[in-house]
């Protein structure tokens, strides 16, 4: 995809629709030096050289890749105008397309024609928008969640003055189901976030399950998907189906568009399947919803000024690649393959042990080392990735999770537990590049043994 190309025709016609306002003189504070721009635009890019490759599939350690030409395109051509999506004044087309682009993901996770959601600036403001509904609704009870969901969890549980409740996982690092139980028979617990997709291991949350255990205790469900949630789009085909079809029955969902939906950060949301919920949010702002009766989206939110250019983004990646599992949903099984593929290989290596199965596109994996023990494991796994990033030659770039002594002794009881844990290797395959280069990146990490 020629990005310079379509680059120029967005300030084109972004030139093209100025002009239709006629033309005025540019104020004199606004005017720099043409030279002093150039030389701190040499400085910027200069230092922007100082980060990681995360364009190319040598980069594999986290959640991170470029935005697709098309959310570039589309947000710079609405970042020209700079759109407000707190209020239909501040962003009309920008609000428009927001919805639209809501309304596609509630689609997604089967959420009917009647919900409430907008996007947000990350996943960890959904996040927060979704535990405040939650305390609004049961002010006195707390929030459940594994001990394997993301720490935003227990972080906004804090913000909010409301108890978080870490709970035990299995042997896979998902919610125990009847630790759970035991703690909802308490009635202490109002909501229970679940993860289908959990961002160290990329285990998949039975959500179906939880959901059954949430409703006979009078709970709430909120779904994390911020990093798996797109995996819908694989549900039935690549993946078994019971988990993604239960969101639907979810009373809310988080997803991060700027992880794979192929946005620039930042872009997450958060949508409702009760819209009656939008009561909580009621506020009055008597000199910014005034050119329209229709529901202004700072109605339905907790942040006030948010970029109407994210929606843009999003919403012409998403004419370009649709909620479809032959649209986005194949960007994302390539990498589902590669990680797949690269489980066989490390499976039947000598020189590195798969650490857990992989059921998104996360690998874990770590060393075989003589000995094999905790502490050698945690330094060979250190070591590796430390080797790869910092090579001046064919450099790779890969990241390391913490596994507690339990969870090895349940994956790997033949590794000695001389330690407290240990690091073990991980690589997110995200960008589909990855199911080509794979062989490349597996030999570079043997090379590193």
């Amino acid at each position: 995809m020629d990005l310079q190309h379509w680059l120029n025709e967005a300030l084109a016609n972004h030139e093209k629709w100025t002009a239709d306002y006629g033309t005025f003189t540019p104020h004199s504070s606004l005017q720099v030096d043409p030279a002093l721009f150039g030389s701190a635009l040499a400085e910027l890019q200069d230092r922007l050289r100082d980060n990681y490759p995360f364009f190319h599939p040598r980069y594999a350690g986290q959640m991170l890749k470029p935005p697709h030409p098309a959310a570039v395109v589309g947000y710079l051509s609405a970042m020209l105008i700079n759109p407000n999506n707190h209020a239909l004044d501040g962003g009309p087309a920008t609000a428009a397309m927001e919805r639209e682009v809501v309304s596609d993901l509630a689609t997604m996770f089967g959420y009917g024609d009647q919900h409430l959601g907008h996007l947000t600036s990350s996943g960890t403001i959904a996040n927060l928008e979704a535990l405040f509904v939650a305390r609004s609704l049961h002010p006195t009870r707390g929030v459940a969640y594994s001990s394997e969901a993301h720490y935003t969890h227990s972080r906004m549980c804090g913000v909010l003055g409301i108890e978080g409740f870490p709970v035990a996982v299995d042997g896979l690092g998902r919610i125990d189901l009847d630790a759970l139980e035991d703690l909802l028979k308490t009635g202490k617990v109002g909501t229970v976030v679940v993860t289908p997709g959990t961002t160290a291991l990329g285990a998949i949350e039975p959500v179906h399950l939880v959901l059954d255990v949430a409703r006979r205790y009078d709970a709430r469900v909120h779904v994390d998907g911020a990093y798996g949630g797109f995996f819908t789009l694989l549900a039935g085909t690549d993946l078994a189906p019971e988990p993604w079809e239960a969101i639907g029955s979810c009373d809310s969902v988080v997803v991060d568009p700027h992880k794979h939906g192929l946005q620039p950060y930042g872009c997450g949301a958060v949508l409702f399947r009760d819209p009656s919920v939008g009561r909580f949010y009621l506020h009055d702002s008597p000199y910014t919803y005034f050119t329209s009766d229709e529901m202004h989206l700072g109605e339905i939110s907790l942040e006030c000024s948010r970029a109407g250019a994210a929606a843009a983004g999003l919403w012409l990646t998403l004419r370009l690649l649709p909620l479809t599992r032959d649209g986005l949903g194949e960007v994302l099984a390539a990498g589902r393959r590669a990680a797949v593929r690269w489980a066989s290989i490390i499976r039947e290596s000598d020189s590195l042990e798969l650490y857990q199965e992989p059921e998104l596109d996360i690998v874990t994996y770590f060393p075989r080392t003589d000995p094999l023990t905790l502490s050698a494991v945690d330094a060979a796994s250190h070591r590796v990735m430390e080797t790869g990033m910092n090579a001046a030659v064919d450099p790779i770039f890969l990241s390391v999770a913490r596994a507690s002594t339990t969870a090895f002794a349940a994956r790997h009881p033949e590794v000695e537990a001389d330690a407290d844990g240990a690091r073990v290797l991980r690589s997110v395959l995200m960008k589909p590049e990855s199911e080509d280069y794979l062989d490349t990146l597996h030999a570079r990490v043997l090379s590193l043994l």
